[in-house]
């Protein structure tokens, strides 16, 4: 097969599947690994594929941003492990932060009954699972509401997180990695999680592996801006290295 057939058939497998694995297409292809990662850069200097940790996506997919229901059902396993992980780094008394996001929200499912705490959230979803918990004083951010995600964003809820002291933050995000940190598709509601991690004095991040090496197109944070990142043990060990090494602990489910 030469180089542009291979290289064909890289783009039709990533449109596909929406993922390439350079290890799997080296033995599918029958070529070295370096070859196929020569092809993935390749491919993205023409604008058809985006290198992630591991191999590559197509474009198409980095504009493209799920609703939540749909987003609920991805690797939904993963997230309930993370969720239940979160509960330890809930203080007994105290404020808490609740981004929007699937994982979010089911921590919010997970909150104890007897822990009496203060909860700020621009998301619908979580509010509405916490609005008659006695033992919580809920806050809802207010602001334009994303259908897409179901979170409040621009100026009401930038002014009032810019006036707030919480204790812990939990957070969501698109995507991660250690060298382009935590990005999502939307620049309006990039910007109100920068004021999140600006308004926590803990900030942890959310996330299970398959957001991990997905670069989107507003980055709100750094890894070493986090304090520790909860995600699942399939995320490779290489890569908990690299994020280990940007200062920040990184919690295995």
């Amino acid at each position: 097969m030469y180089g542009a057939e291979r290289r064909q058939v890289l783009v039709q497998r990533a449109r596909r599947d929406g993922r390439i694995d350079v290890a799997e297409a080296s033995t599918e292809l029958e070529v070295a690994p370096e070859t196929i990662r020569r092809d993935l850069g390749t491919l993205e200097r023409q604008g058809l594929l985006r290198r992630v940790y591991g191999g590559a996506i197509p474009q198409e997919r980095l504009d493209f941003e799920p609703g939540v229901s749909q987003r609920d059902q991805t690797a939904a396993a993963e997230k309930d492990r993370v969720a239940r992980a979160a509960l330890d780094l809930v203080p007994e008394r105290g404020t808490l932060l609740l981004d929007a996001g699937t994982t979010t929200s089911r921590v919010a499912g997970l909150l104890p009954t007897d822990r009496e705490l203060t909860v700020v959230t621009n998301s619908l979803p979580v509010a509405n699972q916490l609005a008659n918990r006695g033992n919580l004083d809920l806050h809802l951010l207010g602001g334009r509401v994303r259908g897409t995600t179901l979170a409040a964003v621009e100026s009401w809820a930038l002014s009032v997180l810019d006036g707030l002291t919480v204790d812990v933050g939990l957070l969501g995000t698109n995507g991660f990695s250690a060298e382009r940190g935590c990005t999502t598709p939307d620049s309006a509601e990039s910007a109100v999680k920068s004021a999140m991690v600006r308004s926590c004095r803990e900030r942890v991040l959310l996330a299970d592996n398959t957001k991990h090496g997905r670069d989107h197109f507003s980055r709100f944070a750094e890894i070493s801006d986090l304090d520790v990142l909860i995600t699942n043990s399939g995320l490779h060990e290489t890569a908990v290295s690299e994020l280990r090494e940007c200062g920040t602990d990184v919690v295995l489910t």
